[in-house]
């Protein structure tokens, strides 16, 4: 089994589902007692937001940098970084290491296919949904259309992401808002939604609806294990 070079804390809520899927999932294919090989550099996120709101990208994509280098060092075979919006600098990040990033934009474009849906909605930080690296993306490599929220419902689902999800706090009038979003995206034509934030699938559930669901967290931990497990 390779080692699973982790890059979290962008929120520790969700690094804490990437450890428990990943260890449950090796569990599950290697039966027993199994558990994952793994290594975590976990950064402060509340330097890391401070960083995203100023616009001060190159500040976090020289932390990034030297984290996963040190995850390299811990003797890591690849690098999963544990959130969405911090794929914009993967590029940036895989220049200077050594072994793989395995992207979750494409992980979660497999599964998407695997569906046979063309057209997805998007939900996630508006870092996410309103720049081009996640979108572009999934059209360019993947055939995806990807449609976005309006302006306001944007603003919406990143206030609920910052100020609720990733201190974990799960609220039910919240939930109740992200599926109105989500219903109006299907309304656009989206055949199923990507939970493009790895704390999105805290608050919702696929059995609360019938639109498929793309819960990024699970899919790239899964991917994860598959990869430490292959060759």
């Amino acid at each position: 089994m390779k080692t699973i070079g982790l890059l979290g804390g962008m929120t520790a809520e969700s690094s804490a589902e990437y450890y428990r899927i990943i260890n449950q999932t090796a569990r599950e294919k290697l039966g027993g007692i199994h558990s994952a090989r793994s290594v975590m550099f976990s950064v402060d996120f509340e330097e890391i937001d401070l960083l995203m709101e100023a616009g001060k990208w190159d500040e976090i994509r020289d932390i990034l940098i030297e984290a996963a280098r040190a995850i390299e060092r811990a003797g890591a075979d690849f690098l999963v970084i544990c959130t969405n919006t911090m794929h914009k600098l993967v590029p940036d990040i895989q220049k200077k290491i050594n072994i793989p990033i395995l992207n979750i934009i494409d992980a979660t474009a497999e599964q998407i296919k695997i569906r046979e849906l063309q057209t997805i909605g998007l939900l996630g930080t508006r870092f996410t949904m309103e720049e081009n690296f996640y979108r572009q993306r999934l059209e360019q490599e993947h055939g995806l259309k990807v449609l976005i929220p309006s302006e306001p419902d944007i603003r919406t689902v990143h206030r609920i992401i910052v100020e609720e999800l990733a201190i974990g706090e799960i609220h039910e009038t919240s939930k109740q808002t992200y599926w109105e979003i989500m219903g109006r995206l299907a309304d656009q034509g989206a055949e199923g939604i990507i939970l493009g934030c790895t704390e999105i699938p805290l608050l919702v559930k696929q059995e609360e609806g019938n639109i498929p669901l793309f819960d990024t967290t699970t899919i790239h931990a899964r991917a994860a294990v598959d990869y430490a497990l292959s060759g």
